[in-house]
């Protein structure tokens, strides 16, 4: 390597840990792989800038800097492109869903930025190892390198199948066959994320209170756990393509489920996390997963991705998860990025287990208080979701777009006796679907700054998730009982009836639901091969009513909210990424995947 592009930072670490004595000092215009190597530093300053330049670490962001508009859609991309809620007021790249993916690529992309990243990780296991540092450091850093590397191969494995495994740095005058390699397997790429965790799984901390964001054994554990669950399902759901380069045999799922299974066993065994439960008000409990930072505690964390409150760019490591999702007031007059469908409202049960499906012809037979509507649902649903009436800073989002007036007549526009015609969230006329993402927003956050940044961490890795991955994984392979137990844990926590049988079913509702707008609905659909059947249908939203005798509201469901002629389009090919013309164009060894062309 002859230089580190990461000058600056590098630069300002030598001059505060410079001696004292000017002569002592080193030129500080080069800085050579010699000094580098040999310093806990610098490698530690490396290995930040690999970090900072993963931008899939929040919600699967690609090219996330915040300093321009072609980024806005940021970490809401993933959200919009499951069932779970559409691109309300930036549309983007999310846009595609009505399109599909296509052979230029561009969606959520993680090729040429991974392999940057892995290119980086290979350097620094190889030097870092072969440097003279303390063997106790060199350990822990070169399994934390490793744990990106497999990180990132696990992000382009979902995406893409089977890409080329590379684990050294290339020179770049090595032979032609090395540069310009062919694709490994699937199933080969999945083997190599389980196996590196099992590997470095012993060499990771236990849990750090002094390097928050790092991973540890159970980060390592919970990779594990993911990938395997992923791998199992594409041996029991999917087909073998291309020569087997796509897909993994269905004779090896159990095999799979069984390794996820006991990753995630390990992990509630080890009892160093549990559910948050600190709080009586399950609402505010269930809010709080996501408001109390790893560094104050949170016992659900497992691996975070921690921010402040300040910009990037500026000195910060803030995000725009608050600015972008909030109700009004905010600085734009928008919010609600990710405006949830009515399905996905619905999706969240009554507290006793019942189903949470409004019925269309009893919603509109009379009018409605908000109270009435929305009685006995399970509070991970407000706490998730907000929607008219719901409590914030002090008043209420009123998401109401015309009035109904004594005559029976609905008046759209201006006001009636000082009542306006549309609520505070609904002036602009863009109400969306009426409903906004709750989950990780801060009440107390101001959003009326030019975006604003937000200080919450975003959890890459949490204890609900491992329970829920244990019971996915144990009833697959019949372990009901196991299943059952951790299922229920997460559904007492919520608040809601416990299971007195459980299938696949419940499983993918129950993920549905407690993982909602985290990132996970899309992968799991693609993964369980249902996105051709849950993708490809229109969605609804809620119009209220005001009726201004009663101060109740008339509900119309919207079908078709996105618009009758934008149906989405998700082709059976669409389960694997296209390589894209211009990658196959740049190395003639790469074999595009099916449908693309």
């Amino acid at each position: 390597m002859k230089t580190l592009k990461y000058l600056y930072t590098l630069l300002l670490i030598l001059l505060i840990s410079c001696s004292d004595s000017v002569l002592d000092k080193k030129p500080l215009d080069i800085i050579s792989d010699a000094i580098v190597w040999e310093d806990q530093a610098l490698i530690d300053a490396y290995l930040t800038n690999v970090y900072i330049n993963m931008d899939i670490l929040e919600n699967e962001t690609p090219n996330s800097n915040w300093e321009s508009s072609i980024d806005w859609n940021g970490p809401f991309i993933i959200n919009e492109m499951s069932d779970e809620g559409m691109s309300n007021w930036i549309r983007g790249q999310s846009q595609t869903k009505w399109w599909g993916l296509r052979i230029g690529g561009g969606l959520l992309e993680w090729w040429e930025r991974s392999y940057a990243a892995i290119r980086d990780l290979n350097v620094f296991i190889k030097r870092v190892a072969e440097s003279s540092l303390d063997n106790d450091f060199k350990t822990v850093r070169v399994a934390e390198a490793r744990f990106l590397r497999a990180y990132n191969y696990f992000s382009m494995v979902k995406r893409y199948g089977g890409v080329p495994l590379i684990t050294e740095a290339q020179a770049i005058d090595a032979p032609y066959e090395e540069l310009y390699r062919t694709r490994d397997s699937e199933k080969v790429i999945y083997d190599f994320v389980i196996s590196e965790m099992d590997a470095i799984e012993s060499d990771l901390p236990e849990k750090s209170s002094t390097e928050m964001g790092r991973p540890s054994k159970y980060a390592a554990l919970a990779l594990k756990s993911r990938a395997a669950l992923y791998a199992a399902s594409i041996a029991n759901y999917g087909s073998i393509q291309l020569n087997g380069l796509l897909g993994i045999p269905k004779s090896e799922a159990a095999k799979y489920y069984q390794t996820s299974f006991d990753a995630s066993s390990k992990i509630i065994h080890a009892n160093q996390y549990h559910l948050y439960n600190a709080d009586d008000n399950k609402v505010l409990n269930f809010k709080n997963v996501f408001i109390k930072k790893q560094s104050e505690g949170n016992p659900e964390s497992i691996w975070v991705k921690a921010h402040d409150y300040t910009m990037r760019g500026r000195g910060g490591n803030g995000w725009v998860w608050d600015f972008f999702q909030c109700p009004k007031p905010q600085a734009w007059g928008a919010g609600n990025q990710n405006a949830p469908y009515l399905e996905m409202a619905e999706e969240f049960e009554y507290t006793d287990g019942t189903s949470g499906k409004l019925n269309r012809q009893t919603i509109g037979a009379r009018l409605w208080s908000m109270e009435e509507l929305w009685a006995n649902k399970d509070p991970r649903f407000f706490a998730t979701i907000y929607t008219n009436g719901t409590s914030w800073k002090g008043g209420q989002v009123d998401s109401h777009n015309g009035l109904l007036l004594p005559d029976g007549t609905v008046q759209n526009d201006g006001a009636y006796k000082d009542i306006p015609a549309r609520g505070n969230q609904t002036t602009d006329n863009n109400f969306g679907t009426s409903f906004g993402v709750m989950k990780y927003l801060e009440e107390t956050k101001d959003n009326m700054g030019e975006r604003a940044t937000s200080g919450t961490d975003f959890i890459l890795f949490r204890y609900g998730e491992v329970l829920l991955n244990q019971a996915e994984a144990a009833v697959e392979l019949g372990k009901t009982a196991e299943a059952l137990s951790a299922v229920n844990q997460i559904r007492k926590r919520a608040g809601i009836a416990e299971l007195a049988t459980v299938d696949i079913n419940n499983i993918i509702h129950e993920r549905k639901v407690e993982l909602a707008f985290e990132g996970h609905r899309y992968w799991d659909l693609r993964r369980w091969r249902m996105a051709v059947d849950k993708l490809n249908s229109f969605n609804s939203g809620i119009r209220y009513i005001l009726d201004v005798n009663t101060r109740k509201y008339k509900i119309e469901i919207l079908e078709k909210i996105e618009g009758g002629n934008n149906k989405p389009v998700f082709h059976d090919y669409n389960y694997y990424f296209p390589i894209t013309l211009s990658r196959t164009s740049n190395n003639p060894n790469l074999v595009e995947n099916p449908g693309y062309n």
